[in-house]
């Protein structure tokens, strides 16, 4: 499968067009395959609650825009922001399993690459942050 400029535009107009704002492209091969890797359009005004993996690191790489990812400590307390934009200093982002983060567009257009371990699974209400 080729991902060029078309798919990505295609991705994004779904994101736009999306109540969330975002919008993702399963890149796995077979239902058989159990890892999960994905395009995800993000547009500014999603709102990604903070949440954590506890069973797999995720990788995040910036295909196209900006965006900050916000990583917190167990209390809730913000710990780093780091920007990630094409060509920055920031393009790839390991994110250790069991890190309570989350993710904020800068831009409209923005496309992210996620991997991580095992078949998908939804978020368990103890994996989302609550204030």
């Amino acid at each position: 499968m080729k991902v060029d400029k078309n798919v990505l535009d295609e991705l994004t107009a779904k994101a736009k067009a999306s109540e969330r704002l975002r919008m993702n492209f399963d890149l796995r091969t077979s239902l058989n395959d159990t890892s999960q890797r994905m395009l995800n359009a993000l547009e500014p005004g999603t709102v990604v609650p903070v949440h954590r993996h506890c069973t797999t690191a995720e990788t995040v790489i910036i295909v196209r825009g900006r965006v900050k990812e916000f990583l917190y400590d167990e209390r809730g307390n913000l710990a780093e922001e780091i920007l990630m934009e094409v060509g920055g200093d920031c393009p790839v982002l390991q994110i250790p399993a069991g890190q309570w983060h989350t993710i904020e567009s800068l831009e409209t257009g923005t496309v992210i690459f996620e991997a991580k371990d095992g078949a998908f699974a939804p978020l368990r209400e103890e994996d989302i942050f609550k204030r």
